[in-house]
């Protein structure tokens, strides 16, 4: 019995050594390839850091608003006896747009500017009569009186005539009617949307830490998603007092040219606020960045034992521009800073340079 277990426990650790002399050996053939392997050489593409123009902005989104519109509706009420407008139209100021039924008025109107010629001469005699002091000032006040009634009621019966022809307030253009003909309205009931489209308004809010970079008559730039490509120029003309104390931004308002009618309102606009560019900058392309949890950083071309390596430059990013980024850090113009194939190296990697082939987008997507 002792023997069998002994020849088991020979024969167990025969087994044990021969697997532990195998992975020796295997361990010690791989170090002695990789310590025999040539070191690894990544190709990757770089761009001469050069000073640059960089321009400030404030991007913002805004809404723009028609300079004036207005919802047509009529003072009072009645029955919609023309419409003079087709959906769409363009009109000028004064424009008679629906006239509502003013029938009764006008009989009436008629009734009263018969009675006016005589009543006024009865007035004119009763005044002659008491300049001779033939009738009493009474006499000649209530004459008086019922002229000057009879005109105030004519006047009254032509402005109620005058509310019944519902006339456009500005020039501009119409939108879609929402009455019919004969059809009965009451006073406040909307008949069409005026729109002056001449020239728009765009209000956008700024932090109030961007006040002090705005001021009257600063250039706005905006763009729409309807007109891709196109730059609107505008200029503020007003900013709001306060700020407000929900939100801490302030209002502020610019006008902007809209010859075409092209801009309409209830747009929404990517809108920029020009400021005062940065001279002498550096700038990279966002793609020659490595974002890490640690901090970012870049990798500038250097040579080291006449083989080009890579040295790894903490950055940070201070604005960003469509592809480019504006940068900070321990950087000097002239350095070759790698554009691609950064995310494959390391500090003091060799690298091979090769020419870019790869064109970066205009805009960077969103994350």
């Amino acid at each position: 019995m002792f023997r069998w277990i002994a020849g088991m426990l020979v024969i167990a650790l025969l087994a044990f050594g021969t697997v532990i002399g195998f992975n020796y050996y295997v361990a010690e053939k791989t170090k002695e390839a990789l310590a025999n392997a040539p070191e690894p050489t990544f190709p990757v593409s770089v761009q001469k850091l050069e000073p640059k123009v960089w321009p400030q902005t404030i991007q913002v989104v805004g809404f723009v608003e028609a300079n004036q519109g207005v919802y047509v509706s009529s003072e009072v009420s009645g029955t919609v006896t023309d419409i003079n407008f087709e959906n769409g139209d363009t009109v000028k100021a004064g424009d008679v747009l629906v006239s509502l039924d003013s029938s009764v008025q006008r009989a009436e109107l008629k009734v009263q500017e018969v009675q006016l010629p005589s009543v006024e001469a009865n007035y004119n005699r009763q005044l002659t009569l008491f300049r001779d002091q033939t009738v009493s000032e009474k006499a000649m006040q209530d004459a008086q009186s019922n002229f000057e009634a009879l005109k105030a009621r004519i006047g009254t019966l032509q402005t109620e005539i005058a509310q019944r022809e519902i006339k456009a307030p500005f020039s501009g253009k119409l939108g879609i009617r929402s009455i019919d003909l004969g059809q009965y309205v009451h006073a406040g009931d909307n008949f069409v949307r005026l729109e002056d489209l001449s020239v728009m308004r765009v209000r956008f809010s700024i932090e109030q830490a961007d006040l002090s970079k705005i001021s009257l008559g600063q250039e706005v730039n905006l763009t729409v998603v309807s007109y891709p490509g196109r730059v609107y120029v505008g200029k503020i003309n007003a900013i709001e007092p306060i700020v407000s104390g929900s939100t801490g931004l302030v209002t502020v308002q610019a006008t902007v040219p809209n010859d075409d009618r092209s801009l309409r309102g209830g747009m929404f606009a990517s809108v920029q606020v020009r400021e005062k560019d940065l001279d002498k900058q550096f700038v990279v392309p966002q793609t020659a960045i490595v974002f890490a949890l640690y901090g970012d950083s870049v990798f500038v071309q250097e040579t080291n034992e006449d083989k080009p390596r890579a040295r790894q430059v903490t950055i940070k990013v201070l604005q960003r521009n469509g592809s480019d980024a504006l940068v900070t850090g321990d950087l000097k113009f002239g350095d070759a800073v790698v554009t691609s194939g950064a995310q494959n190296l390391s500090n003091n990697a060799a690298i091979k340079v090769v020419p870019d082939r790869v064109t970066p987008p205009a805009t960077m997507p969103r994350l």
